[in-house]
């Protein structure tokens, strides 16, 4: 397959984009915009629920 020889303008590339996906969302306003909050890295296991002893009955000895 060889590649298309047409070349568009940079009005013709924005009509396309519009096309393909529409309009931009309105833009957020400074006083809309919140501060991240950075949080505990994930956890590999949950935290057990219960005694251990229900532990091991409900999950098996291993």
């Amino acid at each position: 397959m060889s590649e298309p020889t047409e070349s568009f303008t940079d009005e013709e590339y924005a009509f396309l984009r519009h096309v393909r996906f529409g309009e931009l969302p309105p833009a957020v306003r400074p006083e809309e915009r919140v501060a991240l909050t950075e949080t505990d890295p994930r956890r590999d296991r949950p935290e057990p629920a219960g005694d251990p002893e229900e532990w091991t009955l409900r999950h098996g000895a291993g």
